[in-house]
């Protein structure tokens, strides 16, 4: 394995393989596969990028690193020769992590400084200018993640933002040095590992500039990002000759369908509100959830009714009713009522003969996919940017999209239930 990615969700696990397995330009990816946690038996011969889906985005940060480590650990001893730490574009995190003290803790295991950190992804409109990210046009905490109901992002300066969550100080290689090429971007970096700056941040406005990090990056032990930071990657391996490059393919799945919702991002609510006018949609009451007049059993009753229709079940809210309902319930309470309610719905629509399922929102499908036992994804095409379909590895007959919050287009999730059974490919 060449290189090995730690990722802190499950969707953005699968946002990050898909950049590594299509990989940019005529070059082509790498032979990659996600990986539900972390492996305890070598990786298959052949795979040339292993990415560990770990649910440590929102745990004690003291937890993330552990896991993180343990990640780590098994990537080197398959040989992966660069890491990268992958967590969301939109940088969601908390004033206390976890993204600086599992970059710091990983990056104190591979004993380098001056190690890049860069969420941006321009195809989903995530930029950073002078460390400060935007959301299209908008200062990230103008973008709606202000509300985000686990990790409200209230501050655009990342540098700043990721400050209070490390111990070492945080530097910043602005697009002025950027828009210079690889070589003046490595000097930088090199520079902030002299000052003893342990994570950089790095500006980033388009997919040349992510080509141009990964460039001055191809030596380096350990990178930190959104999906976008690999963008380069790749290529840095097929040109050495490490890797032949290629395009992803998997096996399409036909069968019956299910779509699960538990975002709350604009985008997603948007989507909901497209497939619901030709498709059948089941709101989740949250108030029902918490004193138990809704089970898995009645959501796998609507899924059975509405079969061949494409039926979507949805927990989705707009902020002021989500935040009256955490105010009620408290917001870690009614967070694992309805992971748990979705991951038992799924666990009985995979008993019952469902095999494409799509998810939306990264706590939520974290807890479906670990709910359903599988160990491991081939990656296949695109649907939307960010998004690829997914098939189980382990011959179980499961094709899934997992998609984060705010990815994909109003149409998505019809689209994302034909990628899997093959009807629809994206063009890359």
């Amino acid at each position: 394995m060449l290189l090995g990615v730690i990722a802190d969700d499950f969707t953005g696990a699968s946002d990050i393989a898909n950049t590594i397995a299509k990989g940019y330009g005529p070059d082509g990816g790498l032979r990659t596969v996600q990986f539900l946690g972390v492996p305890t038996t070598p990786a298959p011969a052949g795979v040339e990028a292993g990415v560990i889906s770990l649910k440590s985005r929102s745990i004690p940060a003291q937890e993330a690193v552990s896991q993180s480590l343990a990640a780590l650990e098994w990537l080197q001893a398959q040989g992966c020769r660069q890491i990268v730490f992958k967590y969301c574009s939109t940088f969601d995190s908390t004033p206390q992590g976890n993204i600086g003290p599992v970059g710091e803790a990983l990056a104190q295991r591979l004993g380098v400084r001056g190690v890049v950190a860069c969420s941006a992804f321009p195809d989903a409109g995530r930029m950073i200018y002078k460390g400060h990210l935007f959301v299209g046009d908008r200062l990230l905490n103008e973008s709606g993640m202000e509300h985000h109901p686990l990790n409200p992002m209230t501050d655009a300066d990342l540098r700043r933002w990721l400050g209070r969550q490390c111990s070492d100080p945080v530097g910043l290689v602005d697009w002025s040095v950027i828009s210079r090429g690889g070589d003046a971007t490595r000097q930088a970096l090199a520079s902030s590992a002299d000052q003893g700056q342990r994570l950089v941040i790095v500006d980033a406005l388009t997919n040349d500039d992510l080509l141009s990090i990964g460039e001055s990056c191809t030596d380096a032990k350990l990178l930190t990002g959104g999906s976008g930071i690999a963008l380069g990657l790749p290529r840095n391996f097929i040109r050495a000759g490490l890797a032949r490059g290629g395009q992803p393919q998997v096996e399409a799945v036909e069968g019956p369908e299910a779509i699960l919702v538990g975002s709350c991002s604009r985008a997603t609510l948007t989507q909901v509100e497209t497939h619901a006018k030709e498709h059948p949609v089941l709101p989740i009451d949250v108030d029902a959830v918490m004193d138990g007049r809704v089970s898995p059993e009645d959501l796998q009753a609507f899924v059975k009714e509405n079969a061949g229709c494409a039926p979507l079940i949805f927990s989705s809210s707009r902020p002021e009713q989500v935040a009256a309902l955490q105010a009620r319930y408290g917001r870690e309470n009614v967070a694992s009522r309805l992971e748990a309610l979705f991951a038992e719905t799924a666990r009985l629509l995979l008993a019952s003969g469902v095999r494409r399922l799509v998810v939306g929102g990264g706590e939520t499908s974290g807890a479906v996919v670990s709910a359903l036992g599988v160990r491991s994804f081939h990656i296949g095409p695109e649907i939307d940017p960010g998004v690829p379909v997914l098939v189980a590895a382990d011959g179980k007959g499961i094709a899934m999209a997992l998609k984060s919050g705010n990815f994909g287009a109003p149409d998505f999730f019809s689209k994302a239930l034909k990628a899997l059974s093959g009807a629809h490919r994206s063009t890359p």
